[in-house]
Order: C-alpha cells, then structure tokens, then sequence
C-alpha cells in the first residue's frame, strides 16, 4: 500500500481546519497510510529582511529534509509549480506506483514558503493556483485532492 507523509511546517490552530483535516485522513485510509508531520515554523521578527527569512527557510528546509525517507517521491507545494488537474495528479500517482514508489512526502511550507533549494529537490514542484492561499488551508485542499487522485486511480466515482 501506498504511504504518504506529508509534511506541513506550522500546526494547525483552528478547529475547523483541523476537522475538515480529520474527515479527509478517514477517507485517505481506504487508499494509502498516511502520516501527518508537523513541524515547527521559525519565528521571524515582525518586518523581516529578506536574509532573515532566507536563513528561516533553510533552517526548516534542513528539519524537513530529515523526515523524508530515503527513495520517497517528493511533492513541494509551491505558487510557482505546475498546475495539474485532479486527473492529471491521478496520473502521475499512479504512474509513481506502478513504477515500484511505494512512498510519497508531500512538503508544505509555512507562511513564507519553501526554500528554493528543497523545492528544486523535488520531483514534483506543484501548484494549486496562482492565488496565494493560507498554508493551513493548503494543507486541506492538499488532502482533499490527495484523496480525490486516489480515488480516480482506483475507478472511483469522487471526482465526477
């Protein structure tokens, strides 16, 4: 079976993020083992230079990087990736799959992103949107669409 970590760094705060989180891990049950790491966002002073959030972003690029098992396929969620359809996710899931990757991390960065050189790691550096979203509710349009490429893997009717 399929295992996906998917890795947010900041922790979720509101309810309702965290519910509507909770309903979509239940769901992801029936197609893969997920695990949800939440990390530590490094705390910036109110009006940050630009080398401050750089060095902020490497810190957690560094702690991120150490919970991503060695022959994981890498997702990093990123304004600037390339935007699929949830068809076009399915594809690429279940391509992975049946060429043997058994493992999945998912990278969600915080309020200032990811650090380039992580996303540029990655296997796949994706997009929602171009609209900016908060990472909190990235986090639950990324479980949704996880759930919803499962799902048109499998044959399944959720996306129709």
């Amino acid at each position: 079976m399929l295992h996906v970590r998917l890795i947010c760094v900041g922790k979720l705060k509101e309810k309702f993020y965290r519910e509507a989180c909770a309903e979509y891990e239940k769901r992801l049950k029936g197609y893969c083992q997920l695990e949800i790491l939440e990390l530590t966002e490094q705390r910036l002073p109110e009006r940050p230079a630009q080398a401050q959030i750089d060095a902020a972003l490497h810190r957690e690029s560094e702690a991120i990087q150490t919970k991503i098992p060695s022959g994981s396929r890498v997702i990093a969620m990123c304004i600037e990736g390339k935007e699929l359809s949830s068809e076009q996710l399915a594809d690429r899931l279940d391509h992975w799959m049946s060429s043997g990757t058994s493992q999945i991390c998912v990278l969600i960065g915080g309020s200032c992103g990811l650090d380039e050189a992580l996303k540029q790691s990655a296997q796949l550096r994706l997009s929602m949107s171009p609209m900016t979203f908060p990472h909190h509710l990235a986090r639950v349009m990324v479980l949704e669409q996880l759930y919803r490429a499962l799902n048109i893997a499998a044959g399944g009717k959720y996306h129709k």
